[in-house]
């Protein structure tokens, strides 16, 4: 049997009072106040050991639900768990998947030229610090190349102004700072210091720059380039990708085309002429497979570790209402819909993807059944492998989330929140009560140090009558 402070106390008290050469008064005192406080002093660290216990395992269980959703998140941005798009000659372009609804297949891919922006040159000046006068550059934009311009109308001129003393680099600094869709830089060339202007790519965003000098400030013309004039001042010009998708030709202004195979975005990287790749997609069914795998076995410590915490005879967390909140969400998980916009018959609930909870609260998969849905519908299953609003990860992240919530008194959140507030006031009351017992010590130390005192005198007082009284008899002999 454990012994308590009360037991304790009294044993320390009898013994102080034995039968000895006389009374410890100090210990005494310390053991009567020790005894007046030790029933409300174990009913204390009795609660606090609770608390802690209670804390501990809330904490574990928001932890492990935290851990789940977290591995699970990773495990579904991997990509292999839905339908990856492959390319057989991985140096035309990089697939991967874009927000549209994807049509699976085979997709033949050509690309004949890659888009590019248009890059001009200005002369050559001794150095960066050199000026070029002053005034205003005009950017207008079209299609440019080095015989032509044709403006495109709907496209607004954009006017830099240039300062008098300006140097190269300032006019270059001038020009990002007007945020055209135009950079500029100073290359220090074989030649010289050349200002590098450089637009998006496209066909459509080629331009010209045009130059209004300041009256007595001559110069800035110099930057200034229309074609046909300097032809080897157009380093390159803004052009378009030119593909073909299935033999069918199309045209992009940026390398990267985003559905013309619906539901893929492509990253052109170079061009293949008269050699069509093909592109295809990777069956996700083994890894789906692995993961529901996984996930019934993660599913399953949570739910152990659960049963133990909420047990109604031994459990920590018995009664505790973010334990039996959470007992709740999981017994329904396997039948809720993840998926509500799924089509008719496609798979929507993990019931579908074989997952089935025990009357224990555990959890089991049923291999047949999935794959049955992968055999039927493996592009649905696959869908629900997402980070999406809605799906696999998006349900088992949502418990994760609530039970880290808290504000809400029916989560793990809200019950180690509770708890601790608990034990901030025991501790508090802990406290209080050690200081009262010390006080009472000190009291009533105080008082038998009198006690003391007086008995010692009156020790000292009747030792000597009784040797007084010896003496008297001893003389009447």
């Amino acid at each position: 049997m454990a012994t308590t402070s009360a037991t304790s106390a009294t044993q320390s008290i009898v013994t102080a009072l034995g039968g000895g050469s006389g009374i410890d008064m100090q210990a005494l005192a310390t053991n009567l106040a020790a005894a007046q406080f030790a029933a409300r002093t174990d009913r204390l660290t009795t609660k606090l050991e609770t608390l802690d216990k209670q804390i501990s395992a809330a904490s574990d269980l928001k932890n492990m639900l935290t851990a789940l959703a977290s591995s699970l998140g990773e495990r579904v941005r991997q990509g292999d768990l839905s339908p990856q798009p492959q390319l057989s000659n991985a140096a035309v372009a990089k697939p991967s998947l874009s927000s549209s609804p994807l049509v699976r297949g085979s997709f033949s891919l050509e690309v004949t030229a890659l888009a590019s922006a248009q890059t001009l040159s200005s002369p050559a000046y001794t150095s960066a610090t050199s000026t070029v006068g002053s005034g205003t550059l005009t950017l207008r934009f079209g299609t440019a190349t080095s015989s032509g311009f044709t403006a495109d109308a709907a496209r607004a001129t954009v006017d830099i102004t240039i300062a008098s003393g300006a140097t190269l680099s300032d006019v270059a600094s001038a020009i990002n700072a007007a945020g055209a869709g135009v950079i500029a830089y100073v290359a220090q060339t074989n030649d010289g210091a050349q200002l590098v202007l450089k637009g998006t790519s496209g066909v459509d965003n080629g331009f010209v720059l045009e130059a209004s000098e300041t009256v007595g400030d001559p110069g800035l013309s110099t930057l200034a380039w229309t074609p046909p004039a300097a032809p080897t001042r157009l380093l390159s010009p803004a052009a378009d990708a030119e593909f073909m998708i299935d033999g069918l030709a199309m045209h992009s202004a940026s390398n990267s085309v985003v559905d013309a195979i619906p539901g893929v975005t492509l990253s052109l990287t170079g061009t293949n002429v008269g050699a069509p790749a093909q592109l295809t997609f990777s069956d996700p069914a083994t890894a789906i497979t692995t993961a529901m795998q996984d996930l019934t076995a993660a599913l399953n410590e949570v739910a152990a570790a659960l049963n133990a915490a909420a047990d109604p005879q031994s459990g920590e967390l018995a009664r505790d209402s973010g334990a039996l909140a959470l007992k709740r969400s999981l017994s329904g998980l396997a039948g809720k819909v993840i998926m509500p916009s799924a089509a008719s018959r496609a798979p929507a609930t993990l019931a579908d993807l074989g997952l089935s909870t025990q009357r224990d609260g555990t959890f089991m998969l049923d291999g047949k059944r999935l794959a049955a849905t992968l055999k039927a519908d493996s592009a649905g299953a696959a869908a629900m492998f997402t980070n999406g609003l809605f799906g696999v990860f998006a349900t088992i992240d949502s418990i994760a989330r609530r039970a880290a919530t808290p504000g809400d008194p029916g989560t793990l959140a809200g019950s180690i929140s509770r708890y601790t507030t608990q034990k901030t006031k025991a501790t508090a009351d802990q406290t209080k009560l050690t200081e009262q017992q010390e006080t009472l010590r000190a009291q009533l130390s105080q008082r038998f140090a009198v006690a003391d005192n007086r008995i010692g005198v009156s020790k000292s007082t009747l030792t000597f009558l009784k040797n007084q009284i010896s003496a008297w008899n001893g003389s009447n002999n």
